[in-house]
């Protein structure tokens, strides 16, 4: 059992091993947005991969650009299944010896199965040491500093604020994550107690599951564990400024990454939801999102699905949700707050009213345009002779 859950006041996330919250959830939240606060990641997931062709290697099968990455330089990057869809995040970092890949919980063991395989007579080796290594967060600030006195083994330094190299924003406009600087820390197990030992002598606070979700929905942050489904590629979460480099070489799923891109549109698009009236009653994930006026209709088809919501500390009820790209960037929506999943729309419960605020716009990708059929004139007949 991580340490962190013999603090007082701390509630377990269901099934997860980790802290949802430590009885102020919204303190918490202030706490860690101000750089005070640390966060529990220990239910997720490092895998090591060593050797000198490990670069090439994992650049050869991920959406991002891996070859000439400088010890200490974080990425991100993306396996997807042959057809775009995403099958792993992961959160990658080079020390000069070692690769680490940080990824979400249930994705470390897949992940490590998947390489093992696809090693042949690389020199590289692959290492699930999810048994020996755990992240804590924190954003830049007093609790990031008082972190590094304990000497992790590394860190990884979420570059959401910005749209790396080879990245494209669909987004318009001032991004909400531009101040975003959240860093994973990485502690061999048994060092976790020193870092519970700063919440308990008051050099930090921690921090729930709960504070962490708010934020990242806030700043238009998707996570793999919370947001992603079967049928889910990057241009939907506007995922393409960081996780994937559009002039790279071949990977599994780069035909369709670039198809949608230059001349397509994604089929579904993220949006924040701003809750109105909800009572403190949050819609679960997988609740069905409608256009206004028919959610309390059986007869009525959903346009979208909640992926995550949230209590904000300044701007209360939100949430991120996938729509389908048809629904108008200015329609209003509605959903049922409570219920459990799929099944929302038939649970007795509050509707909520939703506005939009654009993440993905409707009109994103397409960006090289259909090339215009070339028409030759019509062949006339002649007589014979």
């Amino acid at each position: 059992m991580t340490p962190f859950l013999a603090l007082p006041g701390a509630v377990a996330a269901d099934e997860i091993g980790v802290a949802a919250h430590y009885g102020e959830p919204l303190l918490e939240q202030r706490s860690l947005d101000a750089g005070e606060a640390i966060v529990d990641l220990s239910h997720r997931g490092v895998v090591i991969v060593s050797g000198p062709d490990r670069l090439r290697w994992l650049h050869s099968m991920t959406s991002q650009q891996l070859t000439g990455l400088q010890p200490g330089e974080c990425v991100e990057t993306m396996l997807l299944d042959p057809n775009g869809r995403i099958e792993r995040v992961i959160r990658l970092v080079d020390d000069g010896e070692r690769s680490w890949l940080l990824v979400d919980e249930g994705s470390a063991a897949p992940l490590t199965e998947f390489l093992t395989r696809m090693r042949f007579a690389l020199r590289v080796e692959v290492q699930d040491a999810s048994d020996a290594y755990a992240a804590v967060l924190a954003f830049e600030g007093p609790a990031a500093d008082a972190l590094r006195t304990i000497a992790p083994a590394t860190e990884w330094r979420d570059p959401w604020s910005r749209v790396l190299p080879g990245g494209v924003q669909y987004s318009h406009g001032e991004h909400p994550g531009a101040e975003w600087s959240a860093v994973q820390f990485v502690f061999e197990r048994e060092r976790l107690d020193a870092v519970v030992d700063l919440v308990r002598v008051g050099r930090v606070r921690a921090a729930g599951l709960l504070a962490l979700d708010a934020l990242e929905v806030r700043a238009w942050r998707p996570a793999q564990h919370g947001d992603v489904d079967e049928r889910s590629i990057p241009h939907e979460f506007d995922w393409m400024r960081t996780a994937v480099h559009l002039t790279k070489g071949c990977y599994r799923g780069q035909e369709t990454i670039a198809k949608v891109h230059n001349l397509g549109h994604p089929p579904r698009r993220l949006v924040l939801l701003h809750l109105d009236g909800s009572g403190g009653e949050l819609p679960v994930p997988g609740a069905l999102v409608y256009r206004a006026g028919e959610a309390a209709d059986p007869e009525s088809r959903p346009v979208g699905r909640v992926t995550r919501s949230a209590l904000h500390h300044e701007w209360g009820g939100i949430a991120l949700a996938l729509v389908k790209r048809a629904v108008a960037e200015d329609a209003a929506l509605e959903l049922r707050a409570g219920g459990t999943g799929a099944d929302a729309s038939s649970v007795e419960g509050q509707i909520v009213a939703a506005t939009q605020e654009i993440i993905v716009p409707a009109d994103a990708g397409a960006t090289r345009g259909v090339l215009p059929t070339t028409r030759f004139p019509a062949r006339r007949n002649r007589p014979n002779g």
